[in-house]
């Protein structure tokens, strides 16, 4: 398909640009991360960066914070050409950067993270707690974003503990602002006080560059967009002008579906039934009280909740993953409608969960998905080496058949690598949550688990991932949809349970409106159940 062209729509010309980047250039053996891109963010403004995994977002903002030198380029702070050698540099001109996966100390209170390495006292009067946290309760009060100096870290939300991020960023004195993914992982409601928040520090005269994949939000709170794509600059475009269907196409270079599209579901048998299932939390408290749910054959059942309300421990429990304290889970194959006898699968470990026909697509991706220091063959095969297909009673690997497997799912699922044995850790987000998708769905399960399938990755990966979703429950497998976004459970579900302190409070009609669900999902009101 041929690629579109975006039309480059440049802002009104300023005199002081906080940042630019200019016909910067890295590659690194086999790939070319930056390919001379130019990037221009005016002071006091929001400018977004977009483009696919792999387009070379990180790699940019990773130069301009000094953890990655360019071939050759240049970088301006304030119409002045600077050598940026590290992040300490990056911080004495004034650049901060909040990383998608936080860089905090959990045991440590929010004072203690924030000043860490400029602690107030030194080494002659030793740390002055008090001190401490009379600046950081300044500085909360002084930028809108309260926050208990004393309480540790581990305590916090996620979406306060995003806040400390930002705070330790200004305690250094950043006028230049890098959000990486910042709203991954926070709920809409966290995601609204993070846009407020963004507002009011541009203007006090901060600047802010945005990386998201997410385009709603780049139109609710930026200013300008740059558009990346295999490493190029192909358009900077004016928020207030645009809209997403622009924005995907620069992105990706072809026109891209921004709904799901589906036929209506068919489900037939249960193949998953849960029964007052219970488990206890990491810190040997209660977490699921009671669960009570069935999967049809040919279904998408949708989890929908606030993070933190028990859909991390249900995906565990129902992977094996996690032992149950009370309850269970029978699975049952259906074939060509027929269904056969239920097998009781509580507490039967991951490894058998496997062979009795779950999959399952972690949350974490690098937590529980892959390892990232091995290849791509390796990883194709994850949890599964003992498997007849790959291995001689379990010992001796079939090598041929394992490179054979690993390549068809490179090629069926387009896992972008320059070879299936690069290790995990040179692909990108969104490559990597392909291969996940691509092992699971290659092994043929009777029940897939999709745990938060989209996060971190682009709209393009998006796309593809939906449809295979769809093209598993078209096929009649039962799948198991858990998803912080709202939009990804309304549009990809045929029913949605709302899971809330641990409970299915209730199971809806995806036509059930946002505020509805909203309601459920903070125990406000009961919807009447489907």
């Amino acid at each position: 398909m041929q690629e579109s062209t975006v039309v480059t729509q440049r802002p009104a010309s300023s005199s002081l640009y906080a940042v630019e980047m200019r016909e910067i250039y890295k590659a690194w053996p086999g790939v070319v991360a930056s390919d001379h891109v130019n990037l221009r963010v005016r002071k006091g403004e929001i400018h977004a960066l977009v483009g696919e995994n792999g387009a070379g977002k990180s790699t940019l903002m990773n130069i301009l914070y000094g953890l990655v030198t360019p071939d050759s380029g240049e970088v301006l702070i304030n119409d002045r050409v600077v050598h940026i050698a590290g992040p300490r540099d990056a911080i004495r001109l004034g650049i901060g950067m909040v990383h998608q996966h936080f860089m905090l100390i959990p045991p440590l209170t929010v004072a203690e993270n924030i000043v860490l390495g400029n602690e107030p006292g030194g080494l002659v009067s030793g740390y002055q707690r008090r001190r401490a946290n009379e600046e950081i309760k300044a500085l909360s009060e002084r930028y809108g974003l309260p926050i208990d100096p004393n309480v540790l870290v581990e305590k916090l939300s996620v979406g306060q503990q995003q806040r400390v991020e930002i705070l330790k960023m200004l305690y250094r004195g950043a006028d230049i602002l890098v959000m990486d993914e910042p709203t991954g992982v926070l709920t809409p409601q966290e995601t609204d006080d993070l846009f407020a928040v963004l507002r009011d520090l541009v203007k006090q005269g901060k600047t802010v560059i945005f990386i998201t994949h997410k385009l709603r939000e780049v139109l609710a709170v930026t200013d300008t967009i740059t558009v990346l794509r295999r490493g190029k600059n192909v358009g900077e475009l004016i928020t207030r002008e645009t809209n997403q269907r622009e924005i995907a196409r620069a992105m990706v270079g072809r026109d891209v579906l921004l709904r799901v599209e589906k036929e209506p579901a068919r489900p037939g048998a249960v193949v998953v039934q849960v029964k007052n299932l219970q488990a206890q939390s990491d810190r040997d408290l209660a977490v699921l009280h009671g669960i009570n749910f069935e999967v049809h054959a040919g279904e998408i059942l949708g989890i929908a909740g606030v993070e933190g309300n028990g859909q991390t421990e249900l995906v565990e429990v129902l992977a094996g993953m996690r032992k149950a304290t009370g309850g269970q889970i029978t699975l049952t194959e259906v074939k060509d409608g027929v269904a056969g006898p239920a097998k009781d699968i509580t507490n039967i470990g991951a490894s058998n969960a496997r062979i009795a026909g779950v999959a399952h697509i972690p949350e974490d991706r690098r937590e529980s998905g892959l390892v990232i220091t091995e290849s791509i063959v390796d990883n194709s095969i994850l949890g599964r080496h003992h498997w007849r297909e790959f291995s001689r009673n379990s010992i001796i690997l079939r090598l041929k058949q394992i490179a054979s497997w690993a390549n068809k799912l490179i090629t069926e699922f387009d896992v972008r690598t320059p070879s299936a044995v690069a290790a995990m850790r040179t692909l990108s987000g969104g490559n990597q949550q392909k291969l996940i998708i691509a092992r699971e769905l290659g092994s043929n399960p009777i029940f897939l688990i999709a745990a938060q399938p989209t996060r971190g990755v682009d709209i393009g990966a998006i796309e593809f991932i939906h449809r295979q979703l769809i093209a598993q429950r078209d096929a009649g497998k039962a799948v198991l949809l858990i998803s912080a976004e709202l939009d990804e459970i309304r549009s990809l579900s045929d029913r949605i349970a709302v899971m809330y302190e641990g409970q299915i409070v209730d199971i809806v009609s995806p036509e059930a409106t946002e505020e509805e669900l909203g309601c459920l999902m903070t125990g406000s009101s009961i919807v009447n159940e489907v």
